[in-house]
């Protein structure tokens, strides 16, 4: 081989397309000791989650409140404080690992939301929608005025940064505010035993409006923050196409999805193909609005409403992914927020009682409204309106979206997270304290008796 041959060869080996190229073969991948990090990470924070988790349900507390507690103890709240060598070498240190758990956190909100917008039950709403959606109007106009109108007024007292427009970070407190969780209504009317009933089907039937609203108003806030930066479209037009996409999905979307699932039942192996196609969807709706620049979640949410309103779509099937869902993915979303955030020096008093002042009084208030309206008594009214303050998982996704999108600080998310905590906390006792008083007022009461039309079994 010439000298001259030799030579450019050397220099195409050097050159910067081969040295791109080269680049992208080996940092496109994990090295094996990132990997080694990477399941080091996970196995540690899958681990204490589900510890935490179990520890709190056997005290008669959701596990949502020990995998964030779980999250907090390894965060730099408290192992980050106390060890800072050791919460820097597992979890800040090394980068790629932490990206890649990063991606496996953001599928996991997308997943839990995705199951979240699955026990939506349309029917639920047709055929209880007239004092439902009374309540959850209601339920959601106080909150979002009191929390928009306080955010507003006192909007320096609060939050630490300027803002040159109050409008986004006044409408996301409205919002985050008004949104009850449906997961921990569902397992307060369980262990109340009246999941079955009038009043238990009402319930629920207002946290599913409750939900699908205060979903849509999110994904307002967040298009109107983030519009520059992450959408093609003006606000009316991704407002226009968000609301278009809704209707399709619960309208045409549903009579594509049916057949898709029939299919799966009929062709494809059980329960597999279902998961499959399941899973297939969550992220084509995902990846819509990603593009449209509002966040995956609200795709995966809107839809989990259709699938799960689809005759298709076999129980097993759905038990299976709810499993999958609630005991893997979603603790590891949970535990993960204890890392972003220290909850002991962004720990403000003030901010905290502002947060749980306007959140508390907002929706109990809002709660007992609309039921009076409804026609309750004022004791059950009462037991409707701390059904409603249950905050849950949606509160801190919507908050940590909110966080990482700039709208809030981290003050202000932790005041959110420990209003989720006491919200959950209160709303059983409440419940029960208040339906005690209306029993010894109104025994027996006709609506209390359990009912037996499919639409409720």
């Amino acid at each position: 081989m010439s000298v001259e041959l030799i030579r450019v060869i050397e220099i195409q080996e050097h050159s910067p397309k081969h040295f791109t190229l080269q680049n992208q073969i080996t940092m496109g991948k994990l090295a094996t000791n990132e990997v080694l990090q990477f399941l080091v990470i996970v196995a540690i924070l899958l681990g204490t989650a589900r510890v935490m988790g179990e520890l709190f349900k056997k005290f008669g507390l959701p596990a949502i409140i020990g995998e964030l507690l779980g999250g907090i103890l390894l965060g730099p709240s408290f192992i980050g404080s106390l060890f800072p060598g050791f919460f820097q070498t597992i979890f800040t240190d090394p980068k790629q690992p932490a990206v890649a758990f990063d991606g496996l956190s953001k599928l996991s909100v997308m997943l839990l939301l995705f199951i979240a917008g699955m026990e939506v039950k349309l029917e639920n709403i047709r055929t209880r929608g007239k004092a439902a959606a009374k309540i959850s109007f209601s339920g959601i106009i106080f909150p979002l005025a009191l929390g928009f109108g306080v955010t507003w007024f006192f909007y320096d007292l609060f939050f630490s940064a300027p803002a040159e427009n109050r409008m986004v970070p006044a409408l996301f407190m409205g919002t985050a505010l008004s949104i009850t969780a449906l997961g921990v209504m569902a397992k307060i009317l369980i262990d109340i035993d009246m999941i079955k009933t009038r009043f238990g089907n009402l319930m629920m039937t207002a946290a599913m409006i409750d939900d699908i609203i205060g979903w849509m108003l999110f994904s307002v806030v967040i298009a109107i923050a983030n519009l520059k930066s992450e959408s093609q479209f003006n606000a009316v037009t991704v407002l226009l196409i968000m609301i278009g996409f809704a209707v399709f999905l619960m309208t045409v979307g549903r009579k594509i999805v049916d057949p898709l699932f029939r299919y799966a039942n009929t062709k494809l192996s059980k329960p597999g193909g279902e998961l499959s196609l399941a899973i297939f969807l969550c992220l084509l709706g995902g990846i819509f609005t990603e593009w449209l620049g509002i966040k995956a979640i609200f795709g995966a949410f809107l839809m989990g409403i259709t699938i799960g309103n689809s005759p298709y779509f076999s129980e097993k099937a759905k038990e299976t992914l709810h499993d999958i869902v609630t005991y893997v993915f979603s603790p590891l979303f949970f535990v993960s927020i204890g890392l972003k955030v220290n909850f002991v020096s962004n720990f403000d008093l003030g901010i905290v009682f502002f947060v749980l002042a306007i959140s508390i009084l907002g929706k109990v208030l809002g709660g007992f409204t609309g039921a009076r309206l409804s026609g309750f008594k004022t004791n059950k009214a009462m037991a409707v309106g701390f059904g409603m303050n249950a905050r849950g998982s949606q509160e801190i996704v919507l908050g940590l979206v909110a966080l990482q999108a700039k709208i809030i600080d981290e003050k202000i998310f932790v005041g959110l997270v420990i209003m989720t905590f006491v919200t959950i906390l209160m709303a059983g006792p409440m419940i029960k304290y208040y339906l005690r008083k209306h029993e010894s007022i109104h025994p027996t009461p006709e609506e209390e008796k359990p009912v037996v039309t499919p639409a409720v079994a």
